[in-house]
């Protein structure tokens, strides 16, 4: 999933994005409410994480500019800010979830988790798929009850198509959530990871499970 970052403190940041990234998730970083207000208008992201004390705009801007543009990306304020009255503010203006600093980076997985569930409507962490079966909190997949070994970027992929299932995903969305830009951007890397997928999951399989549909994109779901 992709993840926007907007925090002006570069080493906490930097630590949020490393943690993000080594955990399978798109990552990028804005420092300034006003980046992060164009950042968040282009509606590409799964979660924003966002500071309240920034430069040019402050957080409760962004994010209340953002609703009323109709932008409903799930956001988790993260700030200094513990008063009762200050998280009530941030959640009247439509953000999801609260994090006070200082905080626990497992913490911050647990909660950006439990929001993007709530953006695909899925209550658990596990998603199952026929025999398949993609478990995001211990970041483990299993066919048959086997266990898949898959790369970072493969589970992030893959992860993000079962968050989808049954529904044809196209290049261009798996692009905008699962890659972020420090990629290095290729033409032909989304249908080499896919082929990566392909020969783990359904490679000696009775039933296959990750379907082209040409012209359209590629869908995780069981033999029509």
């Amino acid at each position: 999933m992709r993840i926007l970052v907007v925090e002006d403190y570069a080493p906490l940041a930097q630590s949020i994005c490393g943690t993000l990234r080594e955990n399978g998730y798109a990552a990028d970083h804005v420092a300034d409410g006003e980046e992060a207000l164009a950042f968040g208008q282009t509606g590409n992201y799964d979660a924003v994480v966002l500071d309240l004390m920034l430069p040019k705009l402050d957080g409760l801007s962004v994010l209340s500019k953002l609703r009323a543009q109709g932008i409903d990306t799930p956001v988790l304020i993260l700030t200094a800010r513990d008063g009762v009255r200050d998280r009530v503010q941030g959640l009247d203006e439509g953000a999801y979830d609260y994090l006070v600093k200082p905080f626990a980076l497992a913490e911050l997985l647990a909660r950006l988790r439990a929001l993007i569930r709530r953006r695909y409507n899925t209550a658990r962490n596990t998603v199952q798929i026929g025999d398949l079966v993609v478990d995001s909190s211990a970041r483990k997949v299993t066919r048959a009850g086997q266990l898949v070994h898959l790369s970072a970027r493969e589970f992030a992929l893959l992860e993000y198509l079962a968050s989808r299932k049954g529904q044809v995903v196209t290049r261009a969305e798996i692009w905008d959530h699962v890659y972020d830009f420090a990629s290095e951007p290729s033409s032909n890397v989304v249908d080499v990871y896919i082929g990566y997928l392909r020969k783990k999951i359904d490679h000696g399989q009775a039933s296959r499970l990750l379907h082209t549909r040409r012209g359209q994109g590629y869908l995780l779901g069981e033999d029509e």
